[in-house]
């Protein structure tokens, strides 16, 4: 009678008893090289033990392990939309910062929608996750109630302007931002009317860009500029730059609050013959790659991703040891073509202070 394929039995799992007795050590010895301690381990001996586990193909046990150390190794991150590059690049230099610990990153997307956004967190934290990152699709909580609704893993909240009481929170300095940005076109460019291209539906009534974008114009002696709200995408940016570049007096220069929304802007102007930088300057806000690789390329407020994400990711270690806080980090001004300064290969960078 022929076997069959399902008539076999499985094969057995390789054990940590299998690895000793492959290594001729004790399986004591095998747990103190998988787990690095808590007893050293001889060098040669290790090497062996490492090249029984490799032979045999032992893989530890997670969830055991987990359970005997209380961790599981793993960190959860929730961003509101994954296709910004915004939002890429950040989860990027999180993973980063997480597997220098030795950890592993759990990624979700709430698409901006703060009741996705919470099922999110409740599942990576039935997953044991030691901690979670969160980039909230309606701002950071209003209180450590809100923000941490039933006991589990700390949890900081990135990508926010404004502190939350009782909670972790990460942010770049958007008025420093929008300072250097706006800064920029009026000092050194003398523009008397620039824009604001700005989200719409954001968290806060009064966005810090627009705040300090105001008050640069002010503080120059310049007419407060055209504010045109369109959603954070490069369809938004397109839309927005159809309506101020129909305005007249055209404005002539722009500060967009997103690298998405410069993009649809340079779409709407080269549609309508308005060139970039002669007739039109744009600054744009985060500092991603598609902001240098879109033509021209753009002058932007540059995000510092990697120190906020190593940031962000020691919190979730940290704590309880640290203190909820907020943590504000500063910005800088990438110079490229788009503002009308002279292109490089290795652009000037203006960091704020």
């Amino acid at each position: 009678m022929a076997i069959g394929s399902g008539d076999l039995p499985a094969p057995r799992a390789v054990t940590r008893a299998d690895v000793a007795r492959y290594a001729g050590v004790s399986a004591a010895v095998v747990s103190y090289v998988v787990n690095d301690g808590p007893k050293p381990v001889a060098p040669a001996t290790a090497a062996r033990v490492r090249e029984a586990i490799d032979v045999l193909g032992y893989r530890p046990n997670v969830t055991a392990r987990a359970l005997k150390l209380g961790t599981t190794g793993m960190v959860g991150l929730i961003v509101s939309d994954s296709s910004n590059p915004f939002f890429a690049e950040y989860a990027l230099a999180v993973e980063q910062a997480a597997a220098d610990r030795g950890l592993v990153l759990l990624m979700a997307n709430s698409n901006s929608d703060a009741e996705i956004e919470y099922q999110l967190m409740l599942d990576l934290i039935g997953r044991q996750v030691d901690g979670l990152i969160v980039s909230p699709a309606a701002g950071p909580p209003r209180s450590r109630a809100a923000g941490q609704r039933r006991p589990g893993p700390p949890v900081v909240y990135v990508d926010t302007a404004v502190p939350a009481p009782g909670l972790h929170t990460i942010g770049t300095d958007a008025v420093l931002g929008a300072r250097l940005a706006v800064d920029h076109l009026v000092r050194v460019h003398g523009h008397r009317n620039v824009a604001l291209l700005i989200g719409s539906g954001y968290r806060r009534s009064v966005d810090d860009r627009e705040r300090s974008w105001q008050q640069v114009l002010r503080a120059a002696d310049r007419p407060d500029g055209a504010l045109v709200r369109e959603p954070f995408t490069r369809e938004g940016g397109y839309q927005g730059g159809l309506r101020l570049l129909r305005m007249r007096p055209q404005p002539t220069a722009v500060f967009a609050s997103s690298d998405m929304q410069a993009i649809g802007l340079l779409r709407a102007a080269h549609e309508l013959g308005v060139r970039v930088p002669e007739d039109l300057a744009i600054v744009s806000f985060d500092g991603t790659q598609e902001s240098e690789y879109c033509w021209p390329p753009l002058t932007a407020v540059r995000q510092p991703l990697r120190a906020m994400a190593e940031a962000a990711v020691r919190v979730v270690v940290e704590v309880p040891t640290a203190r909820p806080g907020h943590q504000l980090f500063p910005p800088e001004l990438v110079i490229r073509r788009s503002c009308g300064c002279p292109g490089s290969d290795d652009p000037h960078r203006y960091e704020g202070r």
